[in-house]
């Protein structure tokens, strides 16, 4: 049901407004009503206000219940003097149902007593999903209060990418949006933000440092800024990278390069915990003209040296693998042994969703592609290839059609992913981390006030980086 009132909204059997404070009045009517209204008035109403509504109510009562959008920064500073070991913590990119898909990994991970999970998203996909951090936080937080969730739940900003011919042109009209767009995320919960400016990476460049210059000093640029952003009491966790993904693997010299001269950059501010490196992936996977996934052999060995590294040498939680959904399931259990600090994992629920999709459905976000997205295929590329690494796009297009989904098919997409979530989860080896979770994270919640939820977004135009 959509909200059509505000007074629908904020008075009712479960919930009311007092003085600016939002009162839960029946928990289990919120539970097993409010919530999915809330929800349905989020991703269905055309009105702006409400919705704005909605995004408060989400947060207030989240905070509430005891489910408090949180920095994951303590837990990575204990698996950095290697107090918490022997796991890999899944940052998840979720792009299409968020609310069933959400809900499913809760539901696995209260089987296993799970807390080291990230849900992500990156800066294009804010864009072509249609989800601004505000209702992508709101949607998380509800979905973790309709499974019964309490504790630190962690969002992150994935991909905050500068892109390197844009910032060559035009250095500040490249960091400026960007600047605004990690502003936009720490205001809506994402305590959680990587960096990505490997892409300045060069080379080319005869040293080592004259390589990573750029990416080390843009990197301590924006770790300056989200230091003067982050709330009190709040030590956002920032991660770098070294090496573009789908690039040359990464190196110990590299590692050392970047971190030598990040360090000098950023002085006594609070570094970053992680570290994202290439080890042989790329974003999506490489996909072959039938449209099936080409294997992929992951430098576990680069993966474990440059891990190692960043713990001993810079108190890190250790390296970070993207670009990995699509790897063989018999990979996935190598990232805990070699002491893997973070997986990214986004292109396989996408495809699992697409799988189970009605066909008049996917007929039709595939009509849309082949004229909407025409200019973005390759000669070389098959209809399936062009499908493939385009249907992303549609996913904000219809975002609307596709949870309005009848309740069984999309129970169908949520079930099928609880069970790769619980697969994951398994090889991840992050049963029983709630433990460690709720011993090293610092739950701080943050004062918000309804009209801090009513200010209108700013248009931040066509969000562009990897995915």
């Amino acid at each position: 049901m959509i909200y059509k009132s505000e007074t629908e909204l904020l008075n009712n059997d479960a919930i009311e407004e007092k003085n600016g404070e939002i009162i839960i009045k029946d928990e289990k009517i919120f539970r097993e009503k409010t919530i999915n209204n809330l929800v349905d008035t989020i991703i269905l109403s055309e009105d702006a206000h409400l919705r704005r509504l909605c995004f408060w109510v989400s947060h207030a009562c989240a905070k509430k219940l005891g489910t408090v959008l949180s920095s994951i920064q303590g837990l990575y500073e204990a698996m950095g003097r290697k107090e918490v070991t022997g796991f890999t913590v899944p940052a998840m990119n979720i792009r299409t149902l968020t609310f069933n898909l959400v809900r499913a990994v809760y539901q696995a991970a209260n089987k296993i007593n799970a807390g080291a999970f990230i849900f992500e998203i990156a800066k294009s996909e804010i864009g072509y999903t249609d989800q601004r951090p505000l209702e992508y936080s709101s949607i998380i937080l509800l979905a973790a209060m309709k499974e019964g969730y309490t504790g630190p739940v962690f969002i992150q900003g994935d991909h905050f990418q500068v892109k390197a011919t844009n910032y060559i042109k035009d250095s500040e009209a490249e960091v400026n949006p960007l600047k605004e767009l990690i502003a936009e995320a720490i205001d809506s919960g994402f305590y959680n933000i990587d960096i990505d400016s490997s892409t300045l990476v060069d080379l080319d460049k005869t040293t080592l440092d004259e390589q990573q210059q750029l990416n080390y000093k843009v990197c301590s640029l924006f770790t300056k800024h989200i230091r003067e952003l982050q709330p009190q009491g709040i030590e956002v966790s920032v991660g770098g990278e070294i090496g573009e993904v789908g690039g040359k693997n990464s190196n110990p010299e590299e590692l050392k390069a970047f971190m030598d001269g990040y360090k000098k950059e950023i002085g006594s501010l609070k570094g970053i915990s992680k570290i994202s490196i290439q080890t042989g992936t790329s974003h999506g996977g490489v996909v072959l003209p039938d449209g099936t996934i080409a294997k992929v052999s992951i430098d576990f060995e680069t993966l474990t040296n440059l891990s190692d590294i960043a713990r001993v040498e810079h108190n890190m939680a250790g390296a970070v693998q993207h670009g990995a959904s699509t790897l063989p399931s018999e990979a996935f259990h190598r990232f805990s042994e070699v002491g893997c600090a973070e997986i990214h994992l986004a292109t396989q629920f996408q495809n699992m969703a697409y799988d189970y999709l009605p066909l008049p459905l996917k007929e039709k976000i595939y009509a849309w592609l082949h004229k909407e997205c025409a200019g973005e295929k390759k000669p070389d590329w098959t209809d399936d290839q062009f499908i493939y690494k385009t249907r992303k796009k549609a996913l904000g297009p219809f975002k609307k059609e596709i949870h309005s989904l009848s309740h069984d098919v999309k129970e169908k997409i949520a079930s099928a992913l609880e069970e790769e979530f619980s697969f994951l989860f398994d090889k991840l080896n992050i049963k029983n981390t709630k433990e460690a979770v709720d011993k090293y994270v610092k739950i701080v919640k943050v004062d918000k006030l309804k009209e801090d939820f009513l200010k209108e977004e700013k248009d931040l135009g066509v969000l562009e980086g990897a995915d």
